[in-house]
């Protein structure tokens, strides 16, 4: 079996371009499960209930970072979307789900984790090590296919998340820096994984945002309002990991990074 994990979905343009292409991704690779990054979805910051509804017409679960709850309110409209999971080492305290068990339409059922790095990221997050070893105790035994959405700063530490969890579950599939790493590999546990999928986003930009306020926030060290690029062509990076349903264990990781132009309106 297949499946398809799209990179940071950046603006409307990230969502537009993935509405209309992630069905052709799944046709083309056979793909029969979908999994995207959310979290930079709405004005490239956080999710709003809308965003989410868009996304979910054409994948089967989203996850999110440490832009979570950016957007005014989403705090209480996660509770409405069972297929949106938000970082597992966040406080118990806060809204949402860090992993859920979704039914393949394929057959069986995928586990979907998110988890959020601790290295150059927020102090608040708990050690990913540790939760995401809790939460493998409590999925049942009969949930073989596990896919981790590990959205970190450091490759470092992604790929020691990697390394940590080969063999225990299907994929640690790395977010959060926008620029797609040339890494992708099966590890000899049967793990695929790659330290950055990539983003969803404007081409021309720096990490999906309008490159002068980011040059200018760079040279001068102020503080600076980066606008969401929408416009342009728009890339749509990601991975198809291939696996064995029967076991988990990846059998094979393809990383795409095509550019899109959309159409003109």
């Amino acid at each position: 079996m297949n499946l398809i994990f799209l990179g940071d979905v950046v603006g409307k343009g990230g969502r537009n371009a993935v509405r209309q292409h992630l069905p052709e991704l799944r046709r083309i690779y056979n793909a029969q499960f979908a999994v995207v990054n959310g979290e930079n979805s709405a004005a490239g910051n956080g999710l709003t209930g809308s965003c989410v509804k868009e996304l979910l017409e054409v994948a089967d679960v989203i996850t999110c970072g440490d832009h979570v709850w950016d957007q005014k309110g989403f705090e209480n409209e996660i509770h409405l979307f069972p297929q949106v999971v938000r970082p597992a080492n966040l406080s118990d305290l806060q809204p949402g789900k860090g992993y859920g068990i979704y039914r393949n339409p394929a057959g069986g059922e995928i586990a979907v984790i998110s988890l959020m790095g601790k290295v150059f990221m927020r102090d608040s997050a708990y050690c990913p090590f540790e939760t995401v070893e809790k939460i493998l105790e409590k999925l049942p035994s009969t949930v073989k296919t596990i896919v981790v959405d590990f959205h970190a700063e450091a490759t470092s530490e992604k790929l020691a998340m990697g390394r940590f969890l080969d063999g225990k579950v299907t994929a640690v599939l790395g977010t959060h820096t926008h620029a797609q790493t040339a890494d992708a590999k099966v590890l000899p546990g049967g793990t695929a994984v790659i330290t950055d999928a990539g983003m969803c986003g404007a081409e021309y930009s720096v990490l999906g945002r309008e490159v002068p306020a980011v040059l200018k926030k760079f040279r001068t060290g102020m503080a600076t309002r980066l606008p969401v690029v929408e416009d342009g062509e728009i890339r749509v990076d990601g991975v198809c990991v291939s696996f064995d349903a029967s076991s988990g264990r990846a059998t094979g990781i393809t990383a795409f990074s095509p550019l899109i132009i959309p159409e003109k309106r």
